[in-house]
């Protein structure tokens, strides 16, 4: 999908509203709404045409021929009241439609993303991926609640129009028609590269989403190294992009217009000439000279409104086609046919990497783990150490199978993970993230995220254990008290805090800690030690930290450094060796007494 914000995507060289098939999959869910759409646009068409009608008996039979002209006028009243009834049920059915589908699509979308593994989200923009959710679902929303809706309206009309003007003075009907073939050839051969700019328009939209999302929430990193200024020319510079792009499009959709409304006017005037000639001859009558003018400016009007509502299809295509991509995107982890269960363990369960090997996509030069062998035993705590970019949270990340290795193996409980169900193996997992994690919800939803039906007196359990209960009674409505987006009502340390209470009330048999006590302090770090000590009894454990308390509480320490381990042993025993831990024991207690 990288290449989807690339004009020259295969997506763009489809057939021009090729796209739009996408958004009848979703409409036809709704056949009543679709049916009725329809049937209102046709009476709507058919009594915007009698209007011209209306008014070839008013002069021919009422002032011409010397009948009772109220009775002509009183048809056309009907008339008018006719097409009111019909345009507002129009309006309606179509309007509703574009809601509806819309939403769909939307929920559509979401639900595939949330499919995904990891990986996607690293090869293709988040803040991208949002705009095509708000951005190019309101055009959506546009072309199906409005656009579709006028172009098949015009489309009647015009058609209907043609065919009551042949009724009228089928010569001048024909030489109306000569102008038609020229119209559709600047329809058709400007049309297509109204669509490419479409798309890339909204491609360059899309970077003024992106741009606004990232720095926005950098603000304190921005202001902080005094960016400012910097920030603002690259957005600027971003904005002129996305204009010179949109500039690009109006353009030629001005041109577009101008020339069909010039040819299909100036086509409707030399008609009219010549059928004023034919009036002035007797060829005509009065009532139906005026029936086929007012019934040509219907005809021009509708043909000449095609060519907007045209460039309209083309950015709603455009739109479908990039939405289109997310929905069809197809996950890399998935679950077998055929999943294997995961037996149960006495205690915890087992973990093991067998040979393994991973570089992770966007790093395909770099390996981050290489060659890993690793046994963890049911209920044993293991603490995984090394520098920065040893490996450490992959291990992790490949136990909850969020990626697969390139080689090799990782079991639970002597199950190949790529055999069981991804759902199920999480299910039996706990996970407290280097990088807190806070939804914009309230206190009580995001700890119930580790158990959804957990009850208030679970959470403030768990919450106690991880020292978060004194700053959440603090809190102004307490569990129900808004968090903000980030948890930005919270330091880092609560923010910590509250993680790990979220993973204590899961109480998962796998407890997976990747720096979880980094963003405490010294006393709330000691109390949440103690938590955590009670915590992993009788769980299988996988610490990552550099901290020795969190160490030297481990049954086993394993010491990776550029994707290998190189050391492993108990606290003491390391240290003996003097090995890397061992160094990095010194650098940690130097730290300590400066």
């Amino acid at each position: 999908m990288q290449e989807a914000s690339q004009d020259q995507s295969p997506a763009s060289a489809r057939p021009a509203l090729g796209s739009l098939a996408m958004l009848w999959r979703f409409a036809r869910h709704y056949p009543g709404r679709i049916a009725g759409a329809l049937l209102a646009l046709i009476v709507s068409s058919a009594a915007t045409l009698a209007i011209p009608s209306g008014f070839r008996l008013v002069i021919d039979r009422g002032f011409m021929g010397g009948g009772d002209i109220s009775r002509w006028f009183e048809y056309l009243l009907m008339i008018v009241v006719v097409l009111a009834i019909a345009s507002a049920m129009r309006f309606y059915f179509v309007s509703w439609l574009g809601e509806r589908v819309v939403a769909d699509i939307r929920t559509a979308t979401q639900a595939n993303l949330l499919r995904q593994a990891p990986r996607f989200f690293e090869e293709n923009r988040p803040s991208e991926i949002a705009s095509r959710m708000t951005a190019d679902t309101a055009i959506v929303e546009q072309v199906v609640g409005s656009t579709v809706s006028v172009a098949l309206r015009n489309m009647v009309t015009g058609i209907g129009g043609l065919i009551y003007l042949f009724a009228l003075a089928p010569k001048l009907a024909a030489l109306l028609l000569l102008g038609i073939p020229v119209i559709l050839i600047v329809l058709v051969g400007l049309g297509r590269r109204v669509r490419g700019l479409s798309r890339a328009s909204q491609d360059r939209l899309a970077d003024v989403g992106t741009i606004t999302t990232e720095v926005l929430g950098a603000m304190k990193i921005v202001q902080a190294f005094g960016q400012e200024q910097r920030e603002a020319e690259r957005f600027a510079g971003t904005v002129q992009n996305s204009f010179d792009t949109a500039r690009q499009r109006i353009r030629l959709r001005a041109i577009m217009t101008a020339l069909v409304i010039g040819l299909v006017f100036g086509s409707i005037t030399a008609v009219m000439w010549q059928g004023a000639l034919d009036v002035a001859a007797g060829r005509l009558s009065g009532g139906s000279i005026a029936a086929f003018v007012l019934t040509g400016g219907l005809v021009a009007g509708a043909f000449g409104s095609l060519s907007e509502s045209w460039g309209d299809l083309l950015r709603g295509a455009g739109a479908a086609s990039r939405l289109d991509e997310l929905m069809q995107v197809q996950p890399d982890i998935v679950a077998p046919s055929t999943p294997t269960a995961i037996p149960a363990a006495r205690e915890g369960g087992r973990l093991s990497f067998d040979q393994v090997h991973f570089h992770y996509p966007t790093r395909p030069d770099q390996a981050a783990l290489n060659g890993i062998t690793l046994d963890i035993r049911a209920g044993e705590t293991v603490a995984v150490v090394g520098p920065s970019g040893a490996g450490k949270s992959t291990l992790i990340q490949l136990a909850q199978r969020f990626y697969d290795p390139d080689s090799g193996a990782v079991r639970l409980n002597g199950v190949a993970l790529p055999d069981a169900d991804p759902a199920a193996l999480r299910a039996v997992m706990a996970m407290v993230p280097q990088d807190s994690v806070i939804f914009a919800a309230s206190a009580r939803d995001n700890l119930r995220y580790g158990r959804w039906d957990a009850s208030d007196e679970q959470i403030w359990e768990a919450a106690r254990a991880a020292n978060a209960e004194s700053f959440l009674r603090a809190l102004p409505q307490g569990l129900d008290a808004y968090l903000g987006e980030g948890g930005a009502r919270l330091s880092g340390g609560q923010r910590q805090r509250l993680s790990i209470a979220r993973a204590l009330l899961r109480d998962a048999p796998i407890l997976l800690l990747d720096e979880a006590t980094s963003a405490l302090d010294a006393e709330s770090e000691r109390l949440v030690q103690d938590a955590l000590g009670r915590l992993m009894q009788g769980r299988t454990t996988i610490v990552i930290a550099h901290r020795l308390a969190t160490v030297r509480a481990a049954d086993r320490i394993v010491v990776l450094d550029e994707g290998r381990i190189v050391e492993e042993g108990d606290h003491a025993a390391l240290i003996a060796q003097g090995g890397l831990y061992a160094r990095l024991a010194a650098l940690q207690f130097q730290d300590a007494v400066a």
